[in-house]
């Protein structure tokens, strides 16, 4: 009786970040039930193949594959061989922090690159504006309004790159310390 009470304990363990896991996975573009099998893979220790998935989770082979496709899409699950199996078998990422970084740091990177060519054409042309001698107050006005609130955006993303950059090269670690999470918030980690 006090196995079966240990092993529910460990199994409502699982299941309390299990639902948190999937209620958050919208911050990267997935759905709950995507969410949920995920975070049902990370407490996994090994290897799942589609049709564990499907069982573990009572959903359909064809959304398990589709399931397992988005993860894959945003590298938080990767394809594992396993040696005299015929069938796939998938791994979740289980290290929070080198998902993150490659994660928001893909995503940081592009909003910076796209929206810097953006600014920088934009720029060029407020520019020519305010260097034409005959043009309407109320124009150059707008213009040099328009210039200095790019000017402060292009700011933010020089900013943004050096952010992706630090997380690159795992310099953000030395400004904030893994280590030290758990030193701030003495309840967290264990009592």
């Amino acid at each position: 009786m006090r196995q079966q009470s240990a092993e529910s304990k460990v199994q409502d363990a699982e299941n309390e970040v299990i639902s948190a896991i999937a209620e958050t996975m919208d911050l990267y573009g997935i759905t709950p039930s995507i969410g949920r099998l995920y975070a049902t893979m990370y407490f996994k220790h090994d290897s799942m193949t589609l049709d564990e998935m499907k069982d573990e989770l009572g959903m359909t082979k064809p959304s398990m594959s589709t399931a397992v496709r988005n993860l894959q899409d945003i590298q938080i699950v990767r394809k594992t061989w396993q040696r005299g199996s015929r069938k796939d078998h998938f791994t979740a990422e289980k290290d929070f922090f080198n998902y993150f970084t490659r994660f928001f740091g893909n995503k940081w990177k592009r909003e910076a690159e796209l929206n810097l060519f953006a600014i920088h054409e934009a720029q060029k042309e407020l520019q020519d504006v305010l260097d034409e001698g005959n043009i309407e107050e109320h124009l150059r006005g707008r213009a040099e309004k328009d210039l200095e609130q790019l000017n402060e955006y292009e700011k933010y993303c020089y900013w943004l790159q050096k952010l992706v950059g630090a997380m690159e090269s795992g310099e953000i670690f030395d400004l904030l310390p893994v280590d030290e999470v758990n030193n701030r918030n003495p309840g967290a980690g264990g009592k």
